[in-house]
């Protein structure tokens, strides 16, 4: 409401009582003035323009000030705009049903002029306060809005679900987790040739398009490291055939990576087991993930050819009614000694 300059409706069927209503308004320092001869005029100019107070009439023609208050009141655009009732009724029953109706004030014609003043001016008040107040709620949710978009930034949507609604993430053991890591092929060499502005530019684009595969596979983008992602699926909900739903989104990471300027070569690598999931710090917060699972995926990644999709053979074997793969024999992986390495070239629907 604009606190110089309210703009208040009057509504009488009676000429004389509209002039002496506006003039009195006028008198009190209220310019903002518009009139109506009856409801359904009424319902025309509220229809084009937003005001701050109606002073309405009981008594009209056509459509009275029970039925105009009645429609103002069901509406939600208008239902917070204040009326005052005027009307030569003194009678209690009159006062009474317009109040339940929904009538701010009552005052009774003839008019007393300190009373109108009073009556206007805490009416004209009670508006600012509840504008002011929904002004407040309403940055209060653009607000909420705002920390719902950046703890979906940082977080998986399972875990913002659950630190929401018991405001923290316990740290578990989740069974049958797939872990996928995609890692681009020489980025660090890309770096220094470039300008950082389009290293940060191309390395935006792929993970956009990264991201949109992921959830197309059902996964859950975990974090960026560097130049690496890390993804799971399985991990904070559930979805059927989390290792093959991986093994798909790795294919498709690949083929994306392909298409997409500068043409970055990329290495997968899946593992499936056990890990351990949790949120830590307290000023940058992180959802990370532990264990012999995460550590295995990392380093079958670093021995994938580029643009493959490298599982160690046991992990193949969980998938290889359904995935076509080819043995790159045994690798030394560290912690875990020589590892026979497979590469997955597609799923069989």
């Amino acid at each position: 409401m604009d606190e110089v300059s309210p703009l208040i409706l009057v509504v009488d069927d009676e000429e004389n009582n509209r002039y002496t209503l506006l003039r009195r308004l006028r008198q009190e320092g209220y310019s903002n003035l518009i009139e109506a001869s009856n409801g359904r005029h009424a319902l025309d100019l509220l229809a084009t323009r937003s005001v701050d107070l109606i002073l309405l009439d009981v008594m009209m023609p056509e459509m009275d000030g029970y039925d105009l208050l009645t429609r103002l009141k069901s509406d939600p655009l208008m239902r917070m705009i204040p009326v005052i009732m005027i009307s030569a009724l003194d009678a209690i029953d009159s006062v009474v049903r317009c109040i339940k109706l929904g009538a701010e004030d009552y005052l009774p014609k003839p008019f007393n002029p300190i009373l109108l003043k009073a009556r206007v001016g805490a009416s004209l008040e009670k508006k600012r306060f509840r504008d002011q107040e929904l002004s407040y709620m309403n940055q209060i949710e653009r607000e909420r809005q705002r920390s719902d978009e950046l703890l979906h930034a940082i977080l998986p949507a399972g875990a913002v679900k659950e630190l929401k609604a018991t405001n923290a993430v316990k740290p578990r053991r989740y069974e049958n987790v797939a872990v996928l890591f995609c890692d681009i092929v020489d980025f660090t060499a890309y770096c220094e040739r470039n300008e950082p502005e389009r290293v940060v530019a191309d390395l935006q684009r792929l993970n956009e398009k990264f991201e949109e595969i992921i959830a197309r596979h059902a996964l859950e983008k975990i974090k960026t490291i560097g130049d690496a992602l890390l993804a799971t699926a399985g991990l904070l909900h559930r979805i059927d055939e989390p290792l093959l739903a991986s093994v798909r989104c790795g294919l498709e990471m690949i083929a994306a990576a392909q298409s997409l300027e500068p043409y970055w070569g990329v290495r997968v690598g899946v593992h499936f087991g056990a890990v351990v999931a949790g949120v830590v710090g307290r000023r940058q917060f992180l959802f990370d993930l532990w264990g012999d699972t995460v550590t295995t995926a990392a380093r079958v990644t670093s021995c994938a050819n580029i643009n493959s999709v490298f599982l160690s053979n046991a992990t193949w074997i969980l998938i290889r009614e359904r995935c076509r793969g080819q043995s790159h024999g045994r690798f030394e992986l560290k912690g875990k000694g020589p590892v026979e390495l497979v590469e997955c070239h597609a799923i069989d629907i």
